[in-house]
């Protein structure tokens, strides 16, 4: 079934402490990797919320004086024109918010990719110290 291994059990054990050395370095790599690609996803996602926040705010400030002359010549009350205005910029901004923030909240910030490769390390070294045991 396995070729017979005539290492000292010493020698085993260094092996071990070696690879073990290795898969721990690689491992916080691919942590350190998937952490910045999940930084990354966020910081566009915030970049989005932002965006969205200032066209909100640049479009009540051109807006604004725009359709208030204008409303105000069809109603002939300044204020319910400036009010009208100030609904319909501030529903825009709102939902470009909203769509950031369902954005991030999709965002899952954990490193799967290295808790599985965990898990397949510890499945694996447990299979290795079995096989070694017997």
């Amino acid at each position: 079934m396995y070729a017979r291994d005539d290492r000292s059990l010493g020698d085993l054990f260094a092996d071990l402490s070696r690879e073990t050395s290795t898969l721990v370095r690689q491992e916080i790599v691919l942590a350190r990797k998937e952490m910045t690609q999940k930084v990354s996803a966020f910081g566009r996602d915030a970049a989005m919320i932002a965006a969205g926040g200032l066209i909100a705010y640049a479009g009540f400030l051109c807006l604004l004086g725009f359709l208030v002359v204008a409303l105000y010549i069809v109603l002939h009350h300044w204020w319910l024109s400036a009010l009208i205005v100030s609904l319909v910029a501030l529903g825009t901004g709102g939902f470009l918010i909203q769509q950031g923030l369902t954005a991030l909240k999709r965002v899952d910030m954990s490193p799967r990719r290295t808790i599985e490769s965990l898990q397949q390390n510890a499945d694996w070294a447990a299979d290795m110290a079995k096989e070694r045991a017997q």
